[in-house]
């Protein structure tokens, strides 16, 4: 007997074995969960965050350009601006030059300072500039400002009556860091309070709202260590604590939810009869392999952003599949052993406080979804025609989208270096942009190098779209291989004037000039020209990445179904989800609505970050697998058990809907606290994510979904013989017995 039992025990899925082992051991099941949990953050911390370098950014022929200027030793240095001007009315010569000789002497003491340039005076005489260069690399620099940024503060102490202020890529990065982590403690407090009232009108227990709750953030506080750790073989391109906290919450604890609510519903139909050991086996034979599928699910789609070969979308990934693992991971260990320890003492709370109204409460809310379900199971064609045209229309917007890459222009103006960089471009425009162009040639070529970038100076001095009066920089590295001349265009970084300069310089100018030259090499880089080929690059890979998406989603749903009809049904509704998604983004942001109706900032709006859509579609593809999974489960369980598919289809979604409406709410709160943020790529993720949760969870899963299976009735699980046969003996759903534990 007792061999049998282990055979049996062996034959079962890796979730039920797991989850009946912490189950069987509870606290051990916990010790293991919280071991992991210090485990993972101790030695991530211990090895701290590698960071991407500018290596791990370049991008087409900016990338280029920047690897032949490192290879002569004429990187991009790190510059900061330090700006003395009057708080109010004209500005004081004499007192500006006494601020100026004191700001020079203040760092040119600093050991991270490599020099510092003579004051300039703006065109219009009400602003001084002092330029200090940084040693080291750029992309190092915002780890060592800190030290000139004090002194520029003694300045302005020692100054009062004027503004003494700094600016560069280094303190706005800093700034940037600082604005992100003050954003995640507010959307912390907002999320938290929210998904606790939210868990609380699900459960009405306040020992049950802390499970899900503190598996979710154990789960991320374990992804905080883990991402440490990966960064060192995946760098990190400083997205990842966004996007663990982004995802973490919202998955964790839908994952969570799903097994508590199989829980709960095994106890009542038990009646008493079985312990809180076999309860958490048996949900973990449905719901927990259901949890099994859909973070592979999301673990897979999430991959296909590899494919983009870009730092960004990697890291991205990286950050979001660890999480789904975490929070699996969590479900399937911590989540049972806690379940089993507090399970004896619920089901005496709940024998005081009376089943009766439980079970009245479980009626009441069925009969709502099954009034909401009606049109579906009624009326399939019409419901589906209908539904199906308001998705379209609400996606039509989406084909003006109309995507840039979010830059200075698009940052909050509440960081002080922006604010101080918009002073500096105001008073000096032809520092708003500076096109690099690189060029190499042998070094008996240098003389005619020489004169063909005179030339190119000439001709971009007849041109309108270039600064007038700036007499352009020019390198040359040691060995006279490698040159570098830095062009000045006094207009805001996503301009189309700062475009149609890249591409006279790209097309007209460089072919007429360095082009001639025998065996010589050029490109430009700059701001510009790093984000014109980034979104070439995305472009060129979109096709590749979306269309391994479809094909894993597909693959995934009717392997997990085993029904090629419902890996058709899960591409369609998700591409439904995210179009629609994209179609309201595009009204809010890129036309404004958030602006009006919210009061968004107005750089978050006039147009979409490069990232958002291919990230949000990757996401919401893997994220929409979770309800479909979950739904689908309980549909094909009734079926199965001998339902006939339009009554499986009702009932299967009415068992599932209070928890998938709950699990929305969560999501959606979580995803919208993100809107409050100051970095509009996040604000247009949260917004974008929160709405396509919504319409996923109203109007896919209540409308979509039921009309189209109910109008298929058995074809939907083509070409599975089981499901045939069990069809074949279908019954009225009264007469069947639901709660069958079939496999997946």
């Amino acid at each position: 007997m007792k061999a049998r039992g282990n055979a049996a025990m062996a034959q079962r899925p890796i979730a039920v074995r797991m989850a009946g082992w912490s189950a069987r051991h509870p606290w051990r099941g916990l010790a293991v969960w919280l071991a992991f949990v210090v485990l993972s953050l101790g030695v991530g911390s211990a090895m701290g965050t590698h960071s991407a370098t500018a290596d791990d950014y370049r991008t087409g022929e900016a990338g280029r350009a920047e690897t032949m200027a490192a290879e002569g030793h004429l990187d991009h240095e790190p510059v900061e601006q330090v700006l003395i001007s009057a708080r109010s009315g004209p500005l004081d010569a004499a007192a500006a030059d006494a601020a100026a000789r004191d700001v020079t002497a203040r760092m040119r003491k600093l050991p991270e300072v490599k020099r510092v340039a003579s004051a300039v005076r703006s065109a219009d005489g009400g602003t001084l500039r002092i330029e200090v260069t940084m040693k080291g690399a750029d992309a190092d620099a915002k780890k060592h400002v800190a030290p000139l940024a004090a002194q520029t503060e003694g300045a302005q102490r020692s100054h009062p009556a004027l503004r003494v202020e700094e600016t560069g890529s280094p303190s706005v990065s800093v700034g940037v860091e600082t604005q992100r982590g003050d954003d995640l403690a507010l959307s912390e407090a907002i999320t938290l309070p929210i998904t606790l009232l939210t868990l609380l009108a699900v459960f009405g227990s306040a020992v049950m709202v802390a499970v899900p709750l503190l598996l979710a953030l154990t789960s991320i506080a374990a992804s905080f260590g883990l991402s440490m750790i990966v960064s060192h073989v995946l760098p990190d391109a400083g997205v990842g604590m966004n996007v663990i906290i982004l995802i973490g919450m919202a998955v964790g604890v839908d994952y969570t939810l799903f097994y508590l609510k199989r829980e709960r519903e095994e106890r009542a139909r038990s009646g008493g009869r079985l312990g809180p050991e076999a309860l958490v086996e048996l949900a973990a034979a449905t719901s927990g392999r259901a949890i099994v599928v859909s973070g592979f699910a999301v673990v897979v789609s999430t991959a296909t952003l590899y494919l983009a070969t870009d730092i960004v979308f990697s890291s991205l990934a990286t950050c979001t599949i660890i999480v789904v693992l975490a929070a699996v991971l969590s479900s399937l260990t911590a989540l049972p052993a806690l379940l089993v320890t507090i399970g004896r003492r619920a089901e005496r709370r709940a024998a005081r406080t009376g089943n009766r109204r439980a079970v009245k409460d479980r009626a009441a809310a069925g009969r709502v979804w099954t009034a909401l379900l009606r049109p579906a199971s009624k009326h399939p064609a019409i419901t589906l025609c209908l539904s199906v045209l308001l998705m379209l229309g609400l996606a039509a917007p989406a084909l003006g989208m109309q995507l840039r890459v979010l830059n200075k222009d698009s940052m909050s103006r509440e960081i002080p270096a922006l604010q101080a960089y918009d002073r500096l471009t105001a008073a000096f425009p032809e520092l708003r942009i500076q096109h690099q162009v690189v060029v190499q040639a042998a070094p008996a070529e240098s003389g005619e190098v020489a004169d063909a970038l005179r030339e190119l100076e000439r001709k971009a001095e007849r041109d309108p779209l270039y600064a007038k009066g700036v007499r352009p920089t020019v390198r040359v590295s040691e060995d006279r291989r490698t040159s570098a001349m830095y062009l000045a265009v006094p207009h805001r970084l996503s301009s189309p004037e700062a475009l149609a300069s890249l591409d006279h310089l790209r097309k007209d100018y460089l072919p007429s000039t360095v082009g001639k030259i025998p065996g010589a090499r050029f490109a430009v880089t700059g701001d510009v020209p790093h984000d014109t080929d980034y979104l070439a690059h995305q472009d060129e890979k979109l096709p590749l990445v979306v269309g391994m998406l479809l094909l894993l989603t597909f693959v995934l749903t009717a392997l997990a179904f085993r029904s090629l009809v419902l890996g058709l049904i899960g591409v369609l509704l998700n591409l439904l989800s995210a179009a629609a998604a994209f179609g309201l983004v595009v009204v809010f942001f890129q036309h404004g609505l958030a602006s009006t109706l919210f009061g968004f900032d107005p750089a978050a709006t006039n147009a979409i970050g490069s990232r958002v859509p291919l990230f949000l579609f990757v996401i919401l593809f893997g994220l929409s697998m979770d309800y479909q999974v979950f739904v689908v489960s309980r549909i094909r369980e009734a079926a199965l058990a001998g339902v006939p598919t339009g009554q499986a289809v009702l009932q299967g979604t009415v068992t599932s809907a209070k928890v998938v409406t709950s699990a929305a709410v969560v999501m959606v709160t979580v995803f919208a606290s993100f809107t409050l943020l100051h970095l509009a790529e996040m604000k247009q993720i949260g917004f974008s994510l929160a709405v396509a949760v919504l319409l996923d969870a109203f109007v896919i899963r209540v409308l979509v979904l039921p009309a189209a299976l109910t109008l298929l009735g058995g074809a939907t699980w083509w070409p599975s013989r089981g499901m045939r046969r069990a069809q074949e003996g279908a019954v009225p759903a009264g007469n069947s017995p639901v709660s069958a534990l079939t496999s997946l």
